[in-house]
């Protein structure tokens, strides 16, 4: 990998892939050689949760609740699509005492967790958690101003099903903001990105990361999903050196 700290300047070839950061740095990389390994569906054990929760997201989710803000000042309903203990919606119900939440996610565990967390807020009246599977929403279309989604997408096997739901209930007139992480093209970037970001974190926190990231998709894999739907391929944007971001307002 060739790391030159520059201005960001166009240049493309067949074999390389550009990624260009606000701090000026440009990588330049071969296309994703790493294939996608799957992770488990829903992380549904006590332990699992908390140290997932345990995790110090603070300043991702800082920065994704920032993002979405910035896309959408409304107060709600907004659906967050695979919750798990609710960080997300708690950070976004303390910025405005008037917004609405509804979280859903899949795992039990998560969710006891999720609850926990909430009331421990007093953010009750804003948000709730409901269990169930992102696949098959049982809302109704456009029934959500808004929906947002954090780290999902990298879970589910087959996520254009999830994607298809997440546009259904949003409606043509609503809010689309997905983010989840981007898989690396090798062994070496996986390794670099754990040492960066997990350094500090117990084994089996390194090895969930580890294994997020091999299960994430590349930046043209989820364009090509998004653009079945019918939404353009540059909604979809690299918008760290570990995450993609769907982005659509109408």
């Amino acid at each position: 990998m060739l790391r030159i700290s520059a201005l960001c300047v166009l240049i493309w070839t067949s074999a390389t892939e550009r990624r260009c950061f606000s701090n000026g740095g440009i990588d330049f990389r071969s296309p994703a050689l790493l294939p996608r390994v799957l992770e488990p569906e829903v992380m549904d054990s006590a332990e699992e949760a908390h140290d997932y929760d345990a995790m110090d997201h603070s300043q991702v989710n800082r920065v994704f609740v920032d993002d979405f803000r910035a896309l959408y000042a409304g107060h709600g309903p907004v659906l967050d699509v695979g919750t798990g203990t609710a960080q997300i919606p708690i950070e976004l119900a303390k910025r405005d005492p008037r917004i609405t939440v509804v979280g859903v996610d899949l795992a039990k565990h998560m969710l006891a967790v999720a609850r926990r967390n909430i009331d421990r807020a007093g953010l009750a009246s804003q948000v709730r958690m409901e269990q169930i599977d992102a696949k098959g929403l049982p809302f109704g279309d456009a029934s959500f101003v808004a929906v947002m989604s954090n780290s999902i997408v990298h879970h589910i096997p087959e996520p254009l099903g999830v994607l298809s739901e997440i546009a259904r209930v949003v409606g043509k007139q609503g809010v689309i903001f997905v983010r989840d992480l981007l898989r690396p093209a090798n062994d070496a970037e996986v390794r670099h990105l754990v040492v960066t970001y997990a350094a500090d974190a117990n084994a089996h926190q390194r090895a969930m990361f580890d294994a997020s990231l091999r299960a994430a998709l590349t930046l043209d894999e989820i364009r090509d999903m998004v653009a079945s739907l019918g939404f353009p391929r540059e909604t979809v944007q690299q918008t760290s050196d570990r995450h993609w971001t769907w982005s659509q307002v109408e």
